[in-house]
């Protein structure tokens, strides 16, 4: 139960080898072969010359991984970064041990744990400038254990940046939990290793820590993705350059720091950008509920190297979210003036950024009451900014969560994945008790599937040869849609299937409406009700026996449920014979007690007409998974059935 942090960074393998590189395909998450680290990083891998990986870890290089994304961290560009760390890289867990990264009590690679050498990890890459580019820029963000307890004194692991120009000379940027940059907490880096808590509640020394939010001790923290990524390192067109990324150990080599690396690039002019990220945070925990606290958090930065002067108007306007009232003065800058527009319902924000810098602003919504179960609880800002200069705010941005990518560029900006007008989204949820298919949404002649609240937990297969298996119209229960099953054993078996882990319940009692007729040809259909180990939790048969009376109707339909001790056992109805003739059904399988299986078969307009118990097999209703439809049979003229308003009952 030590600081068991994970840590979500990157870059892989030693990479030291003199490489000419061509462009190539962007890379896969958890690739460590050197060509794979540069392109991780590089906005164009043409601009590759050499590169070279080194650490103190004697295993293998683990303070060093290529990912695709880790709790909060996702690439700024194309679909991977890289990460390194004075830990070890890359790992999902946060475990009990003492040596995963960021735990306060020790990832060291050889030599004293509390002394030399320290932990430490370099990637440098060796750079052709392109024509007419003067500046390079990269995004980086820096994450450590040593914050916020270490912060002034000389435990101070460092995350170093050098460029080396041959005609602009040396220039460096350095993160570490002094130098001001430190933003975010481990409230706000959720599942990246670093959303740790001191379990004493408070932050003081060498702490015992968890994943469990408490109050103010919160152990961890870590920068924001932008200030140093707007970092400007002098370069000159058509020149050679060396860039070297560096974290290690100051102090001691007890805590864990990484650094997260993306998105190296070549401009030819000093920029201004603004980027802006959102994230909320349920202050009542999930789920989200009527009368919780949503608390909204927007990140404003400055990543270029040119001020973000206070211009003419508001730089930033976030409307309340529909479904929620805003809580009277909870909105809160880290500079600049920031206000609720009670006419408009709206937060603005007026003032500057400097560059290199951010702003963070904060404000409280409660989520109104007596909301419909699975309401979506949606919130965008919008960010006005001065692109060229001139002392007016021409230029718009969208906060943005970079996991949304609808393929649609809605604010003129060539982008597909900063607009979505959903990408903050809550969702007001209560599990549910029962779940039906009745199949009117569903397209005639295809499958069937049903989604509760944008949550799948019902598809069928497809037809089979020698089958049909497919959504049917014009013969019906209670709506214009049916599904049609009529098997040969020549099809093989065709599903229902079922997926609850989203609603979180188990099976308690199945059923289904369904038609059937007389037949003159033998015939039968078998279900049987699997779990996701493949084990049988109920079976039925629906079999024409030869009844030899009434030519060339002498096929009459019988319906059997399998007792795991008794065998095939008929679930008889109030016909002569125990029959069912032509006419709608409704077959209902229930658990009853720990043991037993209730059946019960309805006809319509009649209620109930034949039941019985039997025992359950091994396995329970639990991991129910799939009904099989499968049939021994041949026939010709092949019995048909219909189904009709299907339910599922769950725990």
């Amino acid at each position: 139960m030590n600081k068991n942090i994970i840590i979500i960074f990157a870059v892989g393998l030693l990479f030291s080898n003199f490489l000419i590189i061509c462009p190539s395909d962007t890379v896969s998450a958890d690739s460590y072969n050197g060509e794979d680290l540069a392109i991780a990083i590089l906005q164009n891998d043409s601009w590759l010359i050499d590169s070279s990986y080194s650490d103190t870890d004697e295993l293998g290089h683990r303070q060093a991984i290529v990912l695709s994304s880790h709790g909060t961290m996702t690439p700024t560009h194309n679909s991977t970064f890289a990460l390194i760390s004075t830990g070890i890289a890359g790992t999902d867990i946060v475990t009990s041990y003492e040596n995963e990264p960021g735990d306060e009590r020790g990832t060291w690679f050889e030599g004293n744990r509390h002394g030399y050498p320290r932990d430490e990890a370099t990637l440098t890459l060796t750079l052709q400038v392109p024509p007419y580019m003067h500046y390079l820029y990269y995004d980086v963000q820096f994450f450590s254990s040593e914050y916020p307890e270490y912060v002034g004194t000389q435990f101070n692991d460092k995350f170093t940046v050098t460029v080396n120009s041959p005609s602009e000379g040396s220039s460096q940027y350095y993160f570490d939990v002094n130098s001001g940059y430190f933003l975010l907490d481990s409230y706000d880096i959720t599942n990246t290793g670093f959303d740790i808590f001191a379990t004493s509640g408070y932050s003081s020394g060498v702490d015992w820590v968890d994943t469990y939010p408490r109050g103010s001790g919160a152990d961890a923290g870590a920068s924001d993705i932008i200030p140093i990524g707007g970092a400007t390192h002098p370069v000159s067109p058509n020149e050679i350059i060396t860039v070297t990324f560096n974290i290690k150990d100051a102090g001691d080599n007890l805590f864990d720091s990484a650094a997260y690396i993306d998105n190296l690039r070549f401009s030819g002019y000093a920029i201004t950008n603004i980027v802006g990220r959102k994230i909320v945070t349920d202050l009542n925990g999930d789920p989200c509920e009527d009368g919780d606290t949503l608390r909204y958090r927007i990140t404003i930065s400055n990543t270029g190297t040119a001020d973000q002067d206070n211009n003419p108007g508001d730089e930033f306007e976030d409307f309340i979210p529909e479904y929620t009232t805003y809580v009277p003065g909870s909105a809160t800058a880290t500079s600049g003036s920031i206000d609720y527009n009670t006419g408009e319902n709206k937060i603005t924000w007026d003032g500057q950024i400097p560059s290199e810098s951010s702003v963070i602003l904060e404000f409280d919504v409660t989520v109104n009451s007596s909301l419909d179960n699975g309401t979506i609880i949606t919130n965008q800002g919008t960010i006005y900014w001065d692109s060229n200069e001139d002392g007016t705010n021409d230029a718009v941005e969208l906060t943005d969560d970079p996991h949304i990518d609808d393929g649609i560029d809605q604010d003129g900006d060539s982008e597909t994945d900063d607009d979505d007008p959903t990408n903050i989204t809550y969702i007001v949820f209560e599990y549910p008790s029962v779940l039906t298919e009745d199949f009117s949404d569903d397209t005639t002649g295809e499958n069937a599937t049903q989604s509760y609240c944008g949550r799948k937990w019902f598809d069928t297969s497809n037809d089979g040869i020698g089958s049909n298996f497919e959504v049917a119209s014009g013969y019906y229960y209670t709506t214009a849609k049916s599904f049609k099953t009529q098997l040969r054993i020549t099809g093989g078996k065709q599903y229902w299937n079922y997926t609850f882990d989203q609603l979180d319940g188990d099976m308690e009692w199945w059923e289904a409406w369904f038609a059937c007729g007389d037949n003159s040809e033998e015939g039968d259909m078998i279900l049987d009700f699997k779990n996701s180990y493949g084990h049988t939790i109920a079976k039925l048969k629906f079999e024409y026996v030869y009844h030899g009376i009434e030519k060339p109707n002498d096929w009459y339909l019988l319906l059997y449920y399998e007792d795991p001790i008794q065998g095939w056992t008929e679930l008889s109805t109030d016909y002569d014979g125990g029959y069912l003739h032509n006419n709608w059904y409704k077959i209902r399988v229930e658990k009853y007690g720990n043991d037993n299986i209730n059946y019960s078969l309805y006809r319509n307009g009649i209620g109930i007409v034949g039941s019985g118990i039997g025992n359950q097999y091994g396995v329970g209703f639990s991991n129910f998974d799939r009904v099989e439809f499968s049939s021994t049979k041949i026939p010709v003229v092949n019995p048909m059935f219909f189904w009709d308003e299907h339910s599922i009952g769950l725990t």
